[in-house]
């Protein structure tokens, strides 16, 4: 169920604390929240989950409203206790409180109603999400936000800081940098921490004065290995923040391109070359594009040479546009906002056999699959991978196939 129904299932009941109600949960919002109901309007509700009747204590009266669960009535039989102490008061997680195999479901609920909204792609059954092997400590990039010296993160209901010890999201050596930087940071407002988990090199900006920072800090790059291969990152450059659920989506993406070795495949958001590098094997030849200049110095970096791979910097609604070779398929990885429609038409004139499209946003996946699809591809498949436990934050990789006669 989606924040646009207008009408109430379930009628919340105010108790004698102003502030304070009762509610049914009656689904899903599209941030994590759980959905209800209070005079007619939707009321976003955090640490719920559909089916459970709750008492919630009011956040946010204007715009999306929202509140906070402070007693379960009647629990949900997929609730579990959270493990972490900031769990609420960080927002950073939304869903600790859910055992982990029905998170797994609700993110493929999430995907298949997006789909199910979009009949004209075509019949759409999205597969079972893929876990994550870890669903702790599985982050090798934290940002921070520091107050008075102290790191922590901020509620973004209520706005206000939370300073942490620990996250449990985070790879214990980032945690372990934290303790030494807690309270130790006034001489800026934000900082990044980023570790390669198979190469134990970091990253640490901005570069930190005090003394008693025995860290080294500063760094431009850092380095993480995929699949026995070495990249280099910028501190500036995008890089899959889950390194164990990388190498599987990259194993995924492999296995539905069904490359023989003798393709042109095209990388068509590459950023620091980790696909293209890594797909490079299975084809005959791969042109990577990508917009960023630091990422296009890093993948050239981390190429090391190799012979079948091409760098473009460029846009790549531009550069597809102007391919002068039709390429035998094409891997599209783009921001959260999806793809702009130049390129998307740009590739159906292009009509490669096969595109697989990895997408961490729903509904800018499903927008730009109505331009390509019913004609001149059908889905094949999609495979949500959960490279985000404990969010509400989906991963998909869909597989097009080029209609016959197309």
């Amino acid at each position: 169920m989606s924040t646009e129904q207008k009408e109430p299932r379930h009628q919340a009941t105010l108790q004698e604390e102003p502030q304070r109600l009762t509610v049914a949960l009656v689904g899903m919002g599209k941030q994590g929240e759980a959905l209800a109901y209070y005079q007619g309007e939707p009321l976003l509700v955090l640490g719920g989950i559909p089916g459970e009747e709750v008492v919630v204590e009011v956040l946010r009266t204007r715009r999306a409203r929202a509140a906070q669960v402070v007693q379960v009535l009647k629990p949900s039989p997929h609730r579990v206790t959270p493990p972490c102490p900031y769990y609420g008061p960080c927002t950073g997680c939304q869903w600790q409180h859910i055992a982990y195999e029905h998170q797994l479901e609700l993110k493929r609920q999430r995907l298949q109603r997006e789909f199910d909204r979009a009949p004209e792609i075509g019949p759409v059954a999205v597969q079972p999400t893929l876990p994550a092997p870890e669903p702790y400590n599985y982050r090798n990039h934290a940002r921070f936000t520091i107050k008075r010296g102290a790191l922590g993160f901020v509620n973004r209901f209520t706005r206000r800081f939370l300073s942490v010890e620990q996250c449990l999201l985070m790879h214990p050596w980032i945690n372990e940098a934290l303790a030494q930087l807690q309270d130790r940071c006034e001489e800026t407002t934000q900082i990044s921490i980023r570790y390669g988990e198979n190469t134990a090199s970091w990253l640490i900006q901005p570069r930190l004065k005090r003394p008693d920072i025995s860290l080294a800090t500063g760094q431009t790059h850092y380095e993480e290995a995929l699949l026995g291969n070495r990249f280099r990152v910028a501190g500036s450059s995008f890089f899959q923040v889950n390194t164990r659920q990388t190498e599987r989506l990259v194993q995924l993406v492999v296995d539905r391109l069904r490359l023989s070795g003798q393709e042109f495949l095209v990388d068509a958001y590459a950023g620091v070359g980790t696909l293209a590098i890594l797909l490079a094997p299975y084809a005959r030849r791969v042109l990577a594009i990508e917009d960023s200049a630091s990422a296009v110095r890093d993948a050239i970096a981390n190429a090391h040479g190799l012979a079948q791979v091409e760098f473009l910097q460029a846009k790549t609604e531009e550069a597809l546009g102007q391919l002068p070779e039709r390429p035998d398929a094409v891997v599209l990885d783009p921001p959260r906002v999806g793809c702009r429609p130049e390129a998307l038409e740009a590739l159906k004139r292009l009509a490669p056999r096969r595109v697989v499209y990895i997408s961490c946003d729903p509904e800018a996946l499903v927008r730009d699959l109505r331009q390509l699809c019913p004609d001149p591809y059908r889905v094949e498949e999609v495979q949500p991978v959960d490279m985000f436990p404990q969010t509400h934050h989906i991963e998909a990789v869909a597989t097009l196939a080029l209609r016959e006669g197309s």
